[in-house]
């Protein structure tokens, strides 16, 4: 089995910065990508920002220059850096793994359990 663990996250007014962390764990073949979406009540999931294997990353354009995501390939571990955050950022944030696992050919898709980053004005 596949665990994503996240930290961070919490309360923080607008302008300000969290960090989160998710740290993968269990049976792993290999992990692709790593990244971060978000979430609010009654919406879509939607991307923040990925990291590949080889280090390319894949953002939402609303990001740029604020969010840094880097990763610890041998911690299997992700990060995700938010700085200048703003109030619309309030969300539930979840770890994503795209991942191959012990007795599996195929990628699949894991998740954290989320973490609520809330940004007041």
């Amino acid at each position: 089995q596949v665990q994503l663990v996240e930290s961070g996250g919490g309360l923080v007014q607008a302008g300000g910065s969290l960090s989160l962390s998710c740290a993968a764990s269990g049976s792993i073949v290999r992990i692709n990508t790593l990244g971060w979406y978000r979430q609010a009540p009654g919406k879509r999931r939607d991307i923040v920002e990925t990291i590949g294997s080889g280090g390319h990353t894949n953002y939402v354009d609303s990001v740029k220059g604020r969010f840094t995501i880097s990763r610890d390939k041998a911690k299997n571990t992700v990060y995700l850096q938010m700085d200048s955050l703003k109030p619309e950022e309030t969300d539930v944030y979840y770890c994503n793994a795209k991942l191959i696992s012990v007795g599996n050919w195929y990628e699949a898709d894991y998740w954290g359990r989320g973490t609520q980053v809330t940004v007041s004005s």
